[in-house]
């Protein structure tokens, strides 16, 4: 024994019971596992990981200050059967002497104490290398392991005392378990245990609260919060132990404690004394000073944050930040960012220590971030920095100004430039103006600030190619909005030979404008007429595909070809194009029509004007309703025409006559008349006269439609008829110029026309061969205006046997079989097949026999996904198959 005292001694001296080697008593406090408090939360999943430490010989818990570490692992170690040395590590443990000498007390107090022949440390500075041997072999030999759990490891740094631990560790064998609690990362081999299967890890990520903790913590503490406030406050914490305990107790002094967790101000919390006790005053000057500067950043790379300092050593310690668990999340390809409320201090911090700097600091990034290419970010810069000269150039000359248009970003950009200086002058703040106030259709307001910045363009022809191409984009949303083909005509000329001048990676990284510039080209060559000059613009941008910036003008452009093709009598490829329009917006989940920057809702109207032609009046009505909120359905010539037009029809078939009249008057200012829209709106007039008794009236509002407008000759040959001129009638049926884009809601009007007039002449016959004709060509349409507007001179001709046949069942009522009540009005109701988007994209893919991975895979959906999907799909078309459905699918005019 003597001999053991020998080599265990130094120049302390012998050791003294209950001494360390510094000769100081051993505090207790630092052996002893902590005391939970009342409102701690037991979490079930934390604890079932760290039962694996009784399986690993390393296990470490590493997370920031007020993580919930500590008592996460007193909790734990308080159940445990067998001992538990407990060490809470202080600054003195950085000497080995100190350290071991406590880790020895430590063991002793919990009931494990090792033998005699391993001795103590006699001097601080270190420690014999036979007396760490001697604990491992003491270790190694036991029955039981002891779990050693060493609390706050990060305070000691020194690398010695770690490789001592790490030779304990290893030559003990089974007989010890080893829990680390730490900020930092320890300086010990991590990556040998963790791949011989012995290291059990919770980080920071796991120790975080969820929404449901959160709940039930808060409720320890008195208070009760609604899962969906938890959400809110733990994604302002980041599921942060302490500051949400923090938190709780503020606000169980609050008179409105949950309106206190939603709005508290950090900086003016006790979660900013502990922050700022724990995180911010432990880093030295430069490392304080970097934080400060970054906290106007939601994130920063190296390169950055010396940017905002000035010096050149952010990335060490960024890294040494992160390492430290200080609150600096690393976001991966050497990004990071402050936590949030971390971030709300020290931007609050900055303002007392750093008057006035603030502003510099954003000017800086924007600066940075421009040359790197963030635009989102340098725009954010920008305002907070109050340059709006910069930020509008910077919007500008990046070619985006079209994404103020686009629905993904527009409100974001709208908001952002809502607060720009009035007195901020040149081309871009007035182009950004101008864009602003025509995104709302304020035409005369927007072209005020379009003249102005062409006017300064002018001044410098040869600078601001992207500058001059936005004007261009933005005369043509004018000349649509003022109904101006020219105006539209010219400015598209002048974007041709403008994308020569403007550097082609803006151009390939803004496809919207392009899209949008032609969307609106489309548009206004559609109001004057010119249908298949629109639908050649108009389709450059429907055949777009997968730009998530292009998917508004997509919707639109197919909204368009949709009208087109309605007015063309097209009705099923109408509502095909018009589905596939709200598909695409659902798919990049646009914001609902009515939403700033959601579209303008042709789609709908297009819907709408389809349910009245297969007279689904409710339908219709809910269509109507759905795009009243939209500023387009009053501004946009195209769109307010239509509404008007097939609100009236609405109307009309309601019998409300007069106010149909009234209503087909859209009431906007344009340039240009539209010869559709003028020739829809006299249909409407005629139709109104000839409800009330007027048929020759109702003839003469249409005397001037020749045979270059289908629908609205065939409309005037019958009003002719009605007026007793059947002469006349079919000779401008014949005079009708097709050109075979005639569809069926034309082509069976006229036809229905022409067998009112044989039947008028005595030609039974031809009357019941064109009206099987018509029946035939409007059943896959599911076309019932027009032979509902003919009653009541085909309603004998419906009732004969070959007719009854095909108009059974979707126009009139199937024959009753024995014992059926017959219908109460005489025919069926309008049969309604509703499907959603994704429900159609299946749809059609199953008409194309693909099986049902094949649809999976060019959907990127999975297989359960689409037989969800499918049974939705069989339900709704009453089948049970697949070649059933797409047999009714047709029918219908789905696919």
């Amino acid at each position: 024994m003597a001999e053991i005292h020998e080599h265990a001694a130094g120049p302390a001296g012998p050791t003294v019971p209950g001494v360390d080697p510094l000769g100081d008593s051993f505090l207790r406090t630092r052996i002893a596992l902590p005391t939970r408090p009342a409102a701690y939360l037991r979490r079930q999943r934390l604890d079932r990981h760290l039962d694996k430490a009784l399986r690993t010989r390393l296990t470490l818990i590493n997370g920031a200050a007020g993580a919930g570490k500590t008592l996460l692992a007193a909790d734990w170690a308080a159940g445990l059967p067998q001992p538990v040395a407990w060490l809470t590590a202080e600054d003195e443990d950085r000497q080995p002497g100190v350290f071991w000498a406590y880790v020895l007390e430590a063991l002793r107090a919990c009931g494990a104490p090792v033998s005699g022949a391993v001795g103590v440390p006699m001097e601080a500075a270190r420690v014999d290398r036979k007396l760490l041997a001697a604990l491992a072999a003491d270790l190694d030999a036991r029955d039981q392991p002891v779990t050693v759990v060493i609390d706050e490891f990060d305070r000691v740094t020194t690398p010695e005392v770690a490789e001592q631990l790490e030779f304990v560790l290893h030559h003990a064998g089974q007989g010890m378990r080893l829990v680390l609690v730490t900020r930092t990362e320890p300086l010990l081999p991590l990556h040998r245990y963790r791949a011989a299967g012995e290291l059990t890890e919770l980080r920071g990520a796991e120790l975080a609260f969820t929404p449901e903790e959160a709940v039930s913590l808060l409720e320890l503490h008195g208070l009760r919060l609604p899962l969906q406030a938890a959400r809110g406050l733990v994604d302002r914490t980041r599921g942060w132990a302490a500051g949400l305990c923090l938190c709780a107790l503020a606000a169980r002094e609050s008179a409105a404690p949950e309106l206190y967790l939603k709005e508290f101000e950090a900086d003016r919390s006790a979660v900013a004394d502990f922050l700022l006790a724990e995180v911010l005053k432990r880093q030295a000057e430069e490392t304080q000073d970097l934080l400060l500067r970054v906290s106007v950043l939601q994130r920063f790379s190296p390169d950055l944050a010396n940017a905002l300092t000035g010096r050149t050593d952010a990335e060490a310690l960024l890294v040494e930040l992160h390492r430290a668990n200080a609150f600096v999340e690393d976001l991966g390809h050497s990004w990071y960012r402050l936590h949030p409320l971390f971030g709300e201090i020290l931007r609050a911090h900055l303002r007392v220590r750093l008057p006035g700097l603030e502003p510099e600091l954003h000017r800086r990034a924007a600066l940075w971030l421009r040359r790197s290419g963030s635009l989102p970010e340098t725009l954010a810069h920008g305002a907070a920095s109050g340059d709006w000269g910069f930020t509008a150039g910077a919007l500008v000359d990046d070619l985006a100004i079209g994404q103020l248009f686009t629905g993904l970003r527009s409100g974001d950009l709208d908001q952002l430039f809502s607060g720009m200086d009035p007195e901020a002058t040149g081309p871009a703040p007035e182009l950004v103006r101008a864009a602003r106030d025509l995104s709302r259709c304020d035409v005369e307001r927007g072209l005020s600030h379009l003249r102005r910045a062409e006017e300064r363009l002018a001044a410098d022809p040869h600078d601001g190619a992207a500058a001059r191409l936005s004007c261009a984009l933005l005369e043509t949303l004018a000349a649509r909005l003022t109904g101006s083909p020219e105006q539209a005509e010219e400015a598209a000329q002048a974007a041709v030979r403008l994308r020569r001048e403007v550097p082609e990676h803006l151009l390939d990284r803004h496809p919207e404008l392009h899209a949008l510039l032609m969307t609106h080209l489309g548009s206004t060559r559609l109001w004057a007429g010119r249908f298949e000059d629109a639908r050649a613009a108009l389709t450059t941008v429907a055949g777009i595909h997968g730009e998530a910036s292009t998917v508004l003008p997509r919707e639109e452009s197919l909204g368009h070809l949709a009208l087109i093709d309605y007015l063309n009598g097209w009705i099923g490829r109408a509502e095909r194009k018009a589905l596939a329009g709200a598909s695409e917006a659902e798919r990049f989940r646009l914001p609902e029509p009515g939403v700033s920057g959601a579209g303008t809702g042709i789609g709908l109207l297009v819907l709408a004007a389809v349910a009245v032609d297969r007279d689904e009046l409710s339908r219709a009505q809910t269509l109507l309703d759905e795009t009243a909120p939209l500023p387009a359905a009053t501004h946009d010539p195209v769109i307010a025409a239509e509404r008007a037009i097939t609100k009236a029809r609405l109307l009309l078939v309601q019998g409300h006559a007069r106010a149909a009249v009234e209503a087909a008057d859209p009431g906007i200012r344009v340039s240009v008349a539209s010869p559709w829209a003028a020739g829809q709106e006299a249909l409407v007039a005629s139709a109104a006269h000839m409800a009330e008794g007027r048929p020759r009236t109702a003839a003469e509002v249409l005397q001037d439609v020749s045979g270059d407008q289908p629908a609205c000759a065939v409309e005037a040959a019958r009003m002719l008829l009605a007026a007793g001129r059947p002469e006349e009638a079919v000779g401008l049926l014949d005079s009708i110029d097709t050109g075979g884009r005639t569809g069926p809601a034309v082509t069976v009007r006229a036809a229905l026309v022409r067998a009112q007039a044989a039947q008028g002449a005595g030609d039974d016959a031809t009357a019941h061969r064109l009206v099987a004709q018509a029946l035939l060509s409007a059943r896959r349409e599911r076309l019932r205006r027009p032979f509902l507007d003919a009653r009541p001179w085909i309603r004998p001709l419906l009732s004969t046997a070959p007719l009854q046949e095909l108009a059974a069942d979707w126009l009139t009522p199937a024959p009753s079989r024995p014992g059926e009540p017959a219908p109460v009005d005489g025919r069926p109701s309008p049969l309604v097949v509703e499907l959603s988007g994704r429900e159609r994209d299946v749809l059609e893919r199953l008409a194309r026999m693909m099986s049902t991975e094949e649809i999976a895979a060019d959907l990127y959906v999975s297989v359960n996904t689409v037989k969800t999907h499918l049974k939705s799909v069989y339900r709704k078309l009453a089948v049970n198959r697949r070649n059933e459905a797409v047999r009714r699918a047709r029918e219908l005019g789905l696919v």
